[in-house]
């Protein structure tokens, strides 16, 4: 198992947001994680991601439990962990290949795993716009460098929180269609979501709910991960019929007289 998590607990507030979940998350595994506002979905996620420790239970990625170790918890997020936050994470002052460079491995083997920035940029959608300032960009253009950071890196587990809530249809697709990839390359893929599509089009779901407790949602067994594709497009909407005269009116004419009482 890429990601196990074991009786994990999280308080805010004073109140339990959830307890005693467990759930793993196998290579090449989409997981979608559901429940109302405030279930605490993007909590768990940072829990996972080891942004924040857990009050009680264990998260192990790819073999190893940072526990308390705050050099641990770094080093599994620069060596296995990949983010797409619900703001996009990155640098509103820099460039768009500087936002895209940071997330580089540095050192070693692992610095050529991914593509180089040109053409990660060109994959998303974004090629000649590395010298674009990221706060000059659209909503839609910061996830595709967000996206692009995760293609450079290619992590072993790829986090996502409500990728597609503010996007369009077509930069929606494309943010599924890139999270597919990593998860037919291998990558242990973790989704956040309210979106029915982005649930249907994962293997598995969590659903949390207000009362503290997680638990799986059941439904067709699992694809293998190079045969799972994105969601189609809701199809468009059909036209109005055509207003069609009755014949025999003609537009003007007086109305026929009506017969006797």
């Amino acid at each position: 198992m890429t990601v196990v998590v074991r009786g994990a607990g999280k308080q805010r507030g004073g109140r339990t947001l959830w307890d005693g979940v467990s759930f793993d998350v196998e290579r090449g595994q989409v997981l979608a994680l559901t429940g109302p506002s405030g279930a605490g979905k993007s909590t768990l996620l940072d829990c996972v991601g080891h942004i924040e420790p857990l009050d009680v239970g264990t998260v192990t990625i790819a073999g190893t439990s940072a526990g308390r170790s705050r050099r641990r918890a770094r080093l599994l997020r620069r060596d296995h962990l990949g983010y797409l936050f619900q703001d996009f994470g990155l640098v509103p002052d820099l460039t768009v290949q500087a936002n895209v460079d940071i997330a580089r491995p540095r050192g070693g083997g692992r610095s050529t795993r991914g593509p180089r920035t040109a053409a990660a940029l060109e994959r998303v959608g974004l090629a000649g716009r590395g010298s674009d300032r990221t706060h000059d960009l659209s909503g839609g253009e910061q996830q595709r460098v967000a996206l692009a950071r995760l293609l450079v890196k290619q992590p072993d587990v790829v986090l996502a929180d409500e990728p597609t809530s503010a996007l369009d249809e077509a930069n929606a697709a494309v943010v599924l269609e890139l999270l597919d990839e990593f998860a037919a390359g291998g990558a242990a893929v973790v989704v956040a979501t309210h979106a029915p599509a982005v649930v249907a089009w994962a293997d598995t779901t969590l659903h949390l709910d207000r009362s503290g407790a997680g638990r799986p949602v059941g439904g067709a067994p699992r694809l293998p991960a190079a045969t799972r594709r994105p969601p189609d497009p809701a199809p468009a909407p059909a036209p109005a019929p055509e207003y069609v005269r009755p014949t025999g009116v003609v537009a003007g004419s007086p109305s026929p007289p009506e017969g006797p009482a």
